[in-house]
């Protein structure tokens, strides 16, 4: 280490909320197919950089999450509240590898620290929107098994009862796609951007519209490496996950900005 006080930095140093160096494109634009796979790539590189401490906080998150989920409703309502809120924290720690800083376990809680309140509020919306799509499936279900269970009708009935509830899984499929798309770059746009919580699942949503075939072959390779990942004894989500959140910090940077 230089002791030469005047000397330039060897890494750029940037605040909390600044954005990645780049130009921004609001709403983002589309790019090739071939990215999807360059999203993944870039993750792994990220990885690469501090893999010891991407695996500890890895380890930490899901202890965390596990935790959570065995808290009866209010566990499952805290995941879905907090998800964007620890993702923000990751994206500014991406964001802090990728500019030549260092990750550090603190970053999986500086969502809690930077844009709290609208990281909060992306996720509110989001469980909202969540709830409703859960009230129209179990209205359709419902309807489907009591036409089911009643047996009025004969055999014509139950087909149409079966037919209702695979209705149903169509119907959730097709609403929760637009719900995820909106969510997914949230939380980068909120802590990287500074926009707020409805700005950011808008242009969430138009970032990922705009690339459903790169996002094809991404959700591909992911799906490829999960199964990889699960055979031993699902220890190689310890690599994948830290893969995956880095590749979303790529497919942000890629989408979002220009050189």
């Amino acid at each position: 280490m230089s002791s030469n006080p005047y000397a330039a930095p060897k890494a750029p140093v940037a605040d909390a909320t600044s954005a990645p160096q780049g130009n921004f494109v609001p709403g983002g634009r589309g790019v090739a197919a071939a990215r999807g796979w360059d999203w993944i790539v870039g993750g792994w590189n990220l990885f690469k950089k501090q893999p010891g401490v991407w695996i500890g906080l890895t380890v930490i998150a899901l202890v965390i999450f596990v935790v959570l989920s065995f808290i009866p409703f209010v566990g499952p309502l805290a995941l879905t509240l907090l998800g964007p809120v620890f993702g923000g924290g990751v994206m500014l720690g991406c964001r802090a590898l990728d500019e030549g800083g260092e990750l550090e376990i603190g970053h999986l809680f500086a969502g809690f620290r930077e844009k709290f309140g609208t990281l909060a509020a992306a996720a509110a919306i989001y469980l909202a929107a969540y709830v409703a799509i859960m009230v129209v499936v179990m209205l359709i279900t419902g309807a489907s098994m009591f036409a089911l269970m009643s047996g009025s009708g004969g055999e014509a009935a139950g087909a149409g009862a079966v037919m209702g509830m695979l209705l149903a899984v169509l119907i959730m499929l097709a609403l929760m796609v637009p719900v995820a798309m909106a969510v997914w770059f949230a939380p980068a746009l909120v802590v990287l951007n500074e926009r707020g919580a409805v700005e950011a699942l808008k242009e969430s949503f138009s970032g990922c519209l705009k690339n459903i075939v790169p996002f094809l072959l991404y959700s591909i390779v992911l799906m490829i490496a999960g199964f990889v990942a699960a055979i031993p004894i699902f220890l190689g989500l310890l690599v994948l996950l830290p893969v995956f959140a880095g590749s979303i910090y790529a497919s942000y940077r890629d989408i979002y900005f220009t050189s």
